[in-house]
C-alpha cells in the first residue's frame, strides 16, 4: 500500500493529542485542567447547566463530573443554586472569581488556537470547523449553543 496516506482517524487522534497537550501546558499557569477549563467556560456561556448535564455534554461518568465540580467550587470558582423548576437541580454558575480567571483563560486559549492554526486561511479554518461539527452532529448543537 505504497503512497497511502494516513488514515484520517489517526491523524483527527494525534492533532487530540497535540493540541490537548498544549492546552494542559497553557492553563498551568491557572491551575486548570483543560477539563475544568471547558466546564468554566461552557458555566460561563450557557449558565443553567446541572452537574448531570454537564457529564452527559463531556461524556464522562456523573462521579466524575461531581469531582470537577467540587474541585471548582472548591477554589471558589463555581457556586450551585438550586433550579427554579425543580429545587434538587442544582444550576452552576460562575463566581466573580470564575468570570475573572475565564477571560485571563479565554485570551491564552485565543494565543493558543492563533499558533496552532496559524497556517490555516480564514476560510479553511471556518470549513475545517464545520466539517468537525459536520462529524460531531449528535452533539453539535450543544457545541454550536456554547460557543
Amino acid at each position: 500500500m505504497a503512497g497511502k496516506s494516513a488514515r484520517t482517524l489517526l491523524l483527527i487522534r494525534l492533532l487530540q493529542l497535540k493540541t490537548y497537550n498544549e492546552l494542559a501546558e497553557a492553563l498551568r499557569q491557572f491551575d486548570l485542567t483543560p477539563l475544568q477549563y471547558m466546564v468554566l467556560s461552557l458555566a460561563g456561556h450557557r449558565g443553567n447547566s446541572s452537574t448531570a448535564d454537564l457529564a452527559r455534554r463531556f461524556q464522562i461518568a456523573p462521579q466524575s463530573m461531581n469531582e470537577v465540580v467540587a474541585t471548582l467550587q472548591g477554589k471558589k470558582l463555581i457556586v450551585r443554586r438550586e433550579a427554579p423548576e425543580h429545587r434538587r437541580i442544582l444550576h452552576i454558575r460562575l463566581t466573580a472569581a470564575g468570570i475573572k480567571l475565564l477571560h485571563k483563560c479565554e485570551r491564552e486559549v485565543d494565543r493558543l488556537e492563533r499558533s496552532i492554526f496559524h497556517d490555516f486561511p480564514r476560510g479553511e479554518l471556518a470549513a475545517f470547523r464545520a466539517m468537525m461539527m459536520k462529524a460531531l452532529a449528535e452533539s453539535a448543537g450543544e457545541i454550536a449553543a456554547a460557543e
